[in-house]
This record gives C-alpha cells, sequence and structure tokens, in this order.
C-alpha cells in the first residue's frame, strides 16, 4: 500500500480505477493507493465469519447513527485523533464492549452504606454499572447502580442500601455497559 502527499496527477482521484487499483483519500489531505480486493464469488463463510460480517454491518449502521445525533457526534469527534472521524471512534467503540479489571469488594461486610469498588474500563466511555447481590438461595440480597468514583475515571463505587447477613457465599453480579449498548457481566462468590 502506497500513501502519497500532494501530487498533481492523482491528487483528487478517489475510487477504483479497473480491477486493479482503489484511490483512497484519507482525512489530512492524504491519499493511499492499494491493490483492489479480490473476492471468490463461490466463497462460503463459516458461522463465525458471518457473525463478524453481521457485527461489522452493525457497527456501520451505528457509526453513521450516530453522525445524525449532534450530542454523540460531538462526543465522539472530541476522542476523535488527526486522521479520524467521530464515525471511526463510534465503529470502534460499538466493536468493543467494555471490561472489569478489578471488584474491590474489603468495603464490604453486609452493612448498609458499605462500599464496593469496580475497576470498569471501554476504549471510549462507561455508561452504566450495576451490581446485583445474590443469596445462596438466589433470592436478591441487594441492588443498584454504582456510580463514577471521586479519585479517578475508571473506579464506580456502589453502596450497599440493605443488611445481608449471610454475605459469606453470596454471589455478586456486576453489569457494565457503554454508549453503544455492549454488555458485560462478571459474576464471583463472596468468601
Amino acid at each position: 500500500m502506497a500513501k502519497l502527499g500532494k501530487n498533481a496527477v492523482v491528487h483528487t482521484a478517489s475510487g477504483k480505477f479497473g480491477d486493479l487499483i482503489v484511490f483512497r483519500q484519507l482525512k489530512g489531505g492524504r491519499m493511499i493507493i492499494s491493490h483492489a480486493p479480490q473476492t471468490d464469488p463461490e466463497r462460503k463463510y463459516s458461522e463465525k465469519q458471518m457473525a463478524v460480517q453481521k457485527k461489522f454491518q452493525e457497527a456501520v449502521i451505528y457509526g453513521k447513527g450516530i453522525l445524525k445525533n449532534p450530542e454523540l457526534k460531538d462526543m465522539y469527534d472530541q476522542k476523535a485523533d488527526a486522521g479520524q472521524s467521530a464515525y471511526n471512534v463510534a465503529f470502534a467503540d460499538f466493536l468493543n464492549a467494555p471490561h472489569i479489571d478489578e471488584i474491590d469488594m474489603s468495603g464490604y461486610t453486609g452493612n448498609a452504606g458499605d462500599k464496593i469498588i469496580i475497576r470498569a474500563v471501554d476504549d471510549f466511555m462507561v455508561k452504566e454499572v450495576g451490581v446485583v447481590i445474590y443469596n445462596p438461595d438466589g433470592s436478591v440480597a441487594d441492588e443498584g447502580q454504582a456510580v463514577p468514583g471521586e479519585s479517578n475515571a475508571l473506579d464506580w463505587e456502589w453502596t450497599a442500601t440493605q443488611v445481608n447477613s449471610t454475605v459469606p457465599g453470596d454471589k455478586i453480579v456486576i453489569r457494565v455497559s457503554d454508549i453503544p449498548g455492549n454488555l458485560t457481566e462478571k459474576e464471583q462468590v463472596i468468601e
């Protein structure tokens, strides 16, 4: 793949030239010239490949959709690096679910007002962090939404609202979502 700067012959060229090469204009005035893609019309795709294609198609639709929402477009534009657009950042955000790095249970003993700290990270922004604590019999001991921590942009703080006398053996379930709606869930037994 060749990268070109200003060139009198091809500086405004864009698109496919025959079945040989493709000209692409990038943000910032750069151009890329590459071989035209070759596809086999007889190719059969696996279920996994079809799922990836579907996910990419949904990411394209999401990326185009945010361009129609001035508030979201502005948020994604602010995160865009040089050579990126709001569409590029939104596309990547759709493809990448948030992840839960750490659950700090040291401040939770089963009393109302106890705190659990959740480190949740996303490539763009974590939207919500939900917490549910289940008793060993499967009933809900406590639940609610965590709020962004004051100490940094990574940690979320959940405050217990109920007294829970069966803490050892309970199960905690953390659900983290981002702007496109990707959901990551993690559960663990409380020791």
